[in-house]
């Protein structure tokens, strides 16, 4: 199984296990709904802004619905053309279905997470994909 962790949170896929073949290289993860979401900061350099978004982020980790929480940085990878790594935090998450999804977006702790660090970003993207 593969463990997906950040900032201090891990979590494992459910029947990741079951999805990977023998000898093929990376396992793949079943059909799910993935959110992943990129925070750019209003002060980018802030250290102590960025620390209090990523720990924000990890409150969401209570809401039952998530299935797996991935909270980042930029990685120092190679500078290329396709790489975008001007935002300052992310977070992917997993989640069962399309109204799993929604009923997080409902949830009592996004939404204050939502009232309590949206002064810090200045924009945020969203990527919401369904497995095939």
């Amino acid at each position: 199984m593969m463990a997906i962790g950040g900032a201090g949170l891990a979590a494992t896929l459910p029947g990741e296990a079951a999805e990977a073949k023998a000898g093929a290289g990376a396992a793949t993860v079943p059909a799910k709904v993935l959110h992943h979401v990129f925070f750019w900061l209003k002060d980018a350099g802030s250290t102590a802004d960025r620390d209090r978004l990523i720990a924000g982020l990890r409150t969401l980790a209570a809401i039952p619905v998530i299935r797996a929480l991935h909270i980042g940085v930029p990685a120092d990878t190679e500078a290329r053309d396709v790489v975008d790594g001007s935002y300052q935090v992310s977070e992917l998450m997993f989640f069962d279905t399309v109204a799993d999804q929604k009923a997080y977006q409902d949830h009592p702790i996004h939404r204050q997470f939502v009232a309590d660090c949206e002064k810090l970003w200045r924009k945020v993207v969203v990527y919401d994909t369904l497995g095939v």
